[in-house]
């Protein structure tokens, strides 16, 4: 099976104030954090070499993967500094997905690391050779979910030659996201931006890639796929970009409210009781709502619809309603405000 590269480094800046706690891709979503729900999907398709790329608070998610061991699956770690995006953290990560036979860490360490050196001889070493399939790989965003047959995106992949094989769905709120533009015949000849009714697909998260696809972009220095390589791409190499339609479920947790709502149903599809293990007073009452880590809940409050993150007490005798409470460290976020040691904003 093909090895993965999980996108997890972004700033997640639509999903602030949570992602000042956590790495998007840390979110417990109904229970389970977001980057093990990617993870069960990739191994459950036999994927078991996967690169994470870093940067954003990277200890929230190196914490929760370790080396891969407990997951089945055998993870190392490709690190960013400055987050180099949606094109340059693969390019960055290709020596790794390429390494498939040494995969040794630091002695002592479960979080492995690479010297840039290495990075640049190993990436001069896998965009020089032979072109083919030997080095196939799925990229895969770590902040969204999807059920799509990964093994059939491969092979539909496989079949049609191209670099880069794109997941989607029928694009049906264009007002909400930018699409793809499909030919019949499956090639993507082109993206439009949110707010466009021009006729589209949606992108899903999910892509099947060949190293060659990314040899243009530059080293180090943050490059987007949509915005600049994708589009050079195909003035380049018509057809080489190409649409996977699949009929999946695609679940967004962009925002806080699309976070909240994602976990809300998620739990109800699982039977996931989102209160279990939080100590919760007898007097008070939590509703349609979603605790995270060590949070407590003291006598008398009402939390409705709410996101509570790591490690907050929610005062006794208070009311809260469609809101995100952190603890009030450091500078407030844009739409929070400071009560009692708490930071507050509106989903």
């Amino acid at each position: 099976m093909v090895p993965a590269l999980v996108l997890t480094a972004g700033l997640a800046t639509r999903l602030r104030p949570l992602s000042f706690v956590r790495a998007k891709a840390a979110l417990p979503v109904a229970g389970t954090p977001l980057v093990h729900r990617i993870l069960r999907s990739l191994t459950s398709a036999g994927v078991r070499d996967v690169v994470v790329n870093l940067h954003h608070l990277p200890h929230t998610l190196t914490a929760l993967l370790g080396d891969g061991t407990q997951l089945g699956v055998r993870i190392r770690y490709s690190w960013e500094v400055p987050v180099l995006g949606s094109a340059g953290g693969p390019r960055r990560a290709l020596p790794l997905l390429a390494d498939r036979e040494n995969r040794t860490s630091d002695p002592g360490s479960r979080v492995p690391s690479l010297d840039s050196a290495r990075l640049s001889t190993g990436l001069e070493a896998t965009l020089s050779q032979p072109k083919g399939r030997d080095g196939t790989f799925l990229i895969v965003n770590g902040d969204t979910l999807t059920d799509i047959d990964l093994r059939a995106a491969i092979e539909d992949h496989r079949r049609s030659g191209a670099l880069v094989t794109m997941a989607v769905i029928p694009n049906t709120d264009p007002d909400k996201y930018g699409g793809v533009v499909v030919a019949d015949d499956g090639s993507v000849t082109g993206f439009v931006n949110r707010g466009s009714h021009a006729p589209s697909f949606h992108f899903v998260g999910v892509q099947v890639a060949e190293p060659d696809a990314f040899a243009s972009a530059p080293a180090d220095v943050p490059y987007e796929t949509v915005a600049a390589l994708y589009p050079s791409l195909l003035k380049q190499r018509p057809g080489a970009i190409r649409a996977f339609p699949t009929t999946g479920d695609f679940v967004d947790i962009g925002t806080p409210s699309d976070y909240l709502a994602t976990s809300l149903k998620l739990a109800e599809r699982e039977a996931v009781d989102l209160n279990a293990g939080v100590a919760i007073a007898r007097s008070a009452r939590v509703e349609r709502s979603v605790l995270w880590d060590d949070v407590v809940v003291e006598d008398g409050a009402m939390l409705r619809e709410c996101v509570v993150t790591d490690g907050v007490t929610v005062p006794a005798d208070t009311s809260w309603h469609g809101v995100t409470i952190r603890a009030a460290s450091g500078e407030l976020g844009p739409g929070e405000r400071r009560i009692d040691g708490l930071a507050i904003a509106a989903l």
